[in-house]
């Protein structure tokens, strides 16, 4: 039973995360012909699938991997993204 609740309970998140997604950036209930609710549906039903998709097709990392890449590749990137932001905003300016 627990594992069950857990379960229902990543795809209750799963289905919220893609409504938010939809929402702030696939333009929500808009489209051409449907009505908005069946547009709405069609996207979080899309995004749901693509993320399903992903997340059985691509491996998993472990823990140790994920920290390394997190703090060897992904600060060191954020903090040059910062720093020519910084500059190109600086240069614009002047």
């Amino acid at each position: 039973m627990r594992f069950g609740l857990f379960f229902v309970g990543e795809y209750i998140n799963l289905v919220i995360l893609g409504s938010m997604l939809t929402v702030f950036f696939l333009g929500g209930w808009m489209g051409p012909w449907l009505p908005g609710v069946v547009w709405f549906s069609i996207k979080v039903l899309l995004v749901c699938f693509f993320f399903i998709w992903v997340r059985g097709t691509l491996p998993r990392l472990r823990y140790d991997q994920l920290m390394h890449f997190g703090w060897k590749i992904l600060l060191p990137l954020a903090l040059l993204n910062v720093i020519l932001t910084g500059a190109v905003l600086l240069w614009r300016q002047g």
